[in-house]
């Protein structure tokens, strides 16, 4: 029960803070596309910030959805 209730705080988390969440992760990406380029490796765009926004806000309310949903199963 207690795990259920870690990953629902998780989840809420995650969907309160997506957008520094995201920022960071398409800094990093960028980065890393950047630097295979310049050793000749051709990758697509890294995500745009808006759209990277967008999945972390989703994963976090799907986690979170999911935990309540166990929690109640558990509750029945």
């Amino acid at each position: 029960m207690l795990l259920e209730i870690v990953r629902l705080v998780l989840g809420l988390v995650i969907a309160a803070l997506h957008k520094p969440i995201a920022d960071f992760i398409c800094e990093r990406e960028r980065s890393l596309v950047l630097a295979f380029r310049q050793r000749g490796m051709l990758l697509p765009a890294a995500l745009s910030s808006e759209a990277a926004r967008t999945i972390y806000f989703g994963i976090g309310i799907f986690i979170a959805f999911v935990e309540m949903l166990r929690l109640y199963q558990l509750a029945r």
